[in-house]
């Protein structure tokens, strides 16, 4: 079965970004949406897809998220399928949460493969909330991929004291957004910013760096 895909921007972009959601969210979820919107504003192509157990709770099977790196392997075939469809140019991946989780997994192995240039998370899950004990850390010591993370700082899943001792790789670059949660939505009464300022910074930030990969 061929993935399904969700595009946004022109398929004639220089570069394309392929996002999974989280584990609870669909790729049609309001902030994934926003998230693509942001960065097809930016110039990118966005690809958006569904790892298996959340298609099929759009047919009533309500299936919990599975462990992360049990669904790598639907991450790979997505990046076949994309390719298939004629994307070509420079591809970057990631997503939300567990999907650029799931993406950072895969990351080295197809970097190695010259199938992707680049990996982008928003709002990492460095460890469950209230477990910071749990790392989920351990590929980032020594990733080779060039990666750019997008971490509010209120996101409960990593704090910018957390990250800072985790010692990840030089090729991963943190970018920590003001009062940002999971989602990166800050509190506009606290932090002057929007949910659409932040996404923008991101959109914007995503874009000088992969002009620099």
């Amino acid at each position: 079965m061929s993935t399904t895909f969700l595009f946004d921007g022109f398929d004639t972009a220089p570069v394309t970004i392929l996002l999974a959601h989280g584990a609870g969210a669909s790729m049609d979820s309001p902030s994934m949406t926003a998230t693509a919107k942001a960065l097809a504003a930016a110039g990118f192509q966005v690809a958006r897809f569904e790892f298996h157990y959340m298609a099929a709770r759009r047919y009533g099977q309500r299936k919990p998220p599975p462990r992360a790196e049990t669904v790598n392997p639907e991450y790979v075939k997505a990046i076949a399928d994309l390719r298939a469809r004629g994307v070509t140019g420079k591809l970057i991946i990631g997503g939300k949460s567990m999907g650029g989780r799931v993406a950072s997994m895969v990351a080295d192995e197809m970097s190695a493969k010259g199938e992707i240039s680049g990996l982008v998370c928003l709002g990492y899950p460095f460890h469950p909330p209230g477990k910071p004990e749990q790392w989920r850390t351990r590929h980032l010591v020594g990733l080779k991929t060039p990666a750019l993370i997008f971490q509010g700082t209120r996101d409960e899943f990593g704090t910018r004291d957390e990250v800072a001792g985790y010692g990840l790789s030089p090729a991963i670059e943190v970018i920590w957004l003001e009062d940002g949660d999971h989602d990166l939505k800050p509190r506009k009464s606290v932090s002057g910013f929007s949910a659409g300022d932040h996404l923008k910074t991101m959109a914007e930030t995503v874009r000088d760096w992969a002009e620099r990969i």
